[in-house]
């Protein structure tokens, strides 16, 4: 994995990272402020920690999706017919959140509740009363990207709209000076406008399923086993939300699709799902599994396993796996499959 950043010299630093079943560790860091520009000298770069890890040890290189690592990516995969390069899923993620926030309502909503808790944080004494009103809970939430934390401040705001609209309507506000300055009615005007909590409520449901992904993808647990399967709930709770209105759903799906398909969907993915027994043995996957998993499953056994002798031999077993037969049909292994994680007893 590559996480890039620029230092206090504004030099461009590229932080190279292992994960594995065993846990994530730091392998190097680089300077590569002359070089992340040009996709030539980067796919350089990406090629040589490739090569100290190890092909053999390589499943996939896992960049940001920039054109210039985009390039490089595919110029990996050419040179290491064994190995994906796929975009990082939290960078997609939080691209769908802000893709979704540039709808002109949910625009809007923000910037009303931003002006909102930037005149309560602004002024301490506000800022107390808030706290007294709110039993001490926080209106800002800090996320892991910056339009998460957007969703999440709305989340936390519509829990306490009530105690909100109580702080502005009461004695103590009313008698303070800062109820008499513009600013201060302003504000009131906008927490007792009851439009706003109705879309901020509405957002929050939206954007509540995408979040709960982003914090998937981005933790210690390996979540190539489960990001197929976790968009698609997130779709599905985002339809549901409402009331299955493809009027309403229908341009927020549209924006997941579109980064989704463009960018985040893999063959590697479909075959993490696949091949992840809490979802194999479900009723919706069963024997009826759609044909983008099972071909996803297939373009990775075809680029993983060079050998036609041990990819028949995986399809047989493929196929004691889909039909819980053998091992797989054993008592243990069943009762394993909601419990063990999928790769936990790997060897480094």
């Amino acid at each position: 994995m590559s996480d890039g950043w620029s230092d206090g010299k504004n030099r461009t630093i590229i932080n190279f990272l292992v994960s594995c079943p065993q846990g994530t560790m730091f392998l190097r860091s680089v300077d590569a402020s002359d070089r992340v520009k040009d996709a030539n000298m980067l796919f350089e770069l990406l090629d040589e920690v490739v090569m100290e890890v190890g092909v053999e040890n390589v499943v996939q290189l896992i960049t940001d999706n920039a054109s210039n690592y985009v390039l490089a990516g595919k110029m990996l995969e050419e040179k290491h017919k064994t190995i994906f390069w796929t975009p990082c899923a939290a960078h997609c993620i939080d691209l769908m959140l802000e893709d979704i926030g540039k709808l002109e309502w949910i625009k809007n909503t923000i910037e009303h509740a931003k002006s909102i808790t930037k005149y309560i944080y602004n002024h301490s004494w506000v800022l107390n009363l808030m706290r007294e009103n709110t039993e001490k809970r926080e209106l800002l939430r800090l996320a892991i990207t910056r339009f998460a934390t957007h969703f999440l401040t709305l989340q936390s705001m519509a829990s306490q709209s009530s105690n909100l609209q109580k702080m502005f309507a009461s004695d103590e506000w009313n008698e303070s000076q800062w109820a008499r300055k513009p600013d201060g009615k302003d504000t009131k005007k906008k927490v007792n406008d009851p439009r706003f909590w109705k879309r901020t409520t509405e957002i929050v449901k939206i954007a509540e399923p995408l979040v709960k992904v982003l914090r998937l993808v981005d933790g210690e647990k390996l979540a190539m086993g489960y990001i197929y399967e976790a968009m698609d709930q997130a779709k599905e709770q985002i339809k549901a939300a409402y009331n299955d209105r493809v009027s309403k759903y229908g341009p927020i799906w549209d924006i997941i699709d579109r980064r989704w398909n463009n960018q985040l969907h893999r063959p590697i993915h479909a075959a993490g799902y696949f091949l992840n027994p809490r979802y194999r043995y479900r009723a919706q996957l069963g024997e009826d599994v759609t044909g983008e998993v099972r071909d996803g499953l297939i373009d990775c056994l075809e680029r993983m396993v060079p050998s036609e002798s041990d990819q028949l031999e995986i399809h047989r077993q493929i196929t004691c796996f889909t039909r819980a037969t053998g091992t797989f049909g054993k008592n243990l292994a069943k009762i394993a499959r909601d419990v063990d994680e999928p790769g936990n007893n790997s060897k480094v």
